[in-house]
């Protein structure tokens, strides 16, 4: 058993988003130095600016309509994302008003929760 984080990233859009530089630097000051990488595009150009956070054998998360003003809840999003098993957050109220900005979240193509098909 290790106390080590779980590994994962965020990923923001840059194509929409004329300040990604500037944000990616507060996300990862805000949650322990976390890797924000940025994309060129995540295709929900109509909300910049979109953040995602993945990991392999975790949910993945998207979030659209990111501004500065998020960074404490993204915070609180990055503690919750590692304390939950494969990544799957139970209880959003945490994560402030991130939560009514999140645009999807997908199962771990692992996790041991989703059923087969028939």
């Amino acid at each position: 058993m290790t106390d080590r984080a779980p590994e994962w990233r965020f990923i923001l859009c840059g194509g929409c988003c004329d300040a990604a530089e500037a944000l990616a630097q507060e996300i990862g000051a805000v949650s322990s130095g976390r890797a924000v990488h940025i994309a060129s595009c995540l295709s929900v150009c109509k909300s910049p600016a979109t953040l995602a956070a993945q990991g392999e054998g975790r949910a993945t998360y998207v979030f659209a309509g990111i501004e500065a003003g998020d960074v404490a809840d993204i915070a609180a999003f990055a503690r919750a994302y590692d304390a939950a098993p494969h990544g799957w957050i139970a209880d959003a109220r945490p994560l402030g008003r991130l939560r009514f900005k999140l645009v999807t979240r997908v199962p771990a193509a692992t996790d041991p929760q989703l059923k087969p098909p028939a």
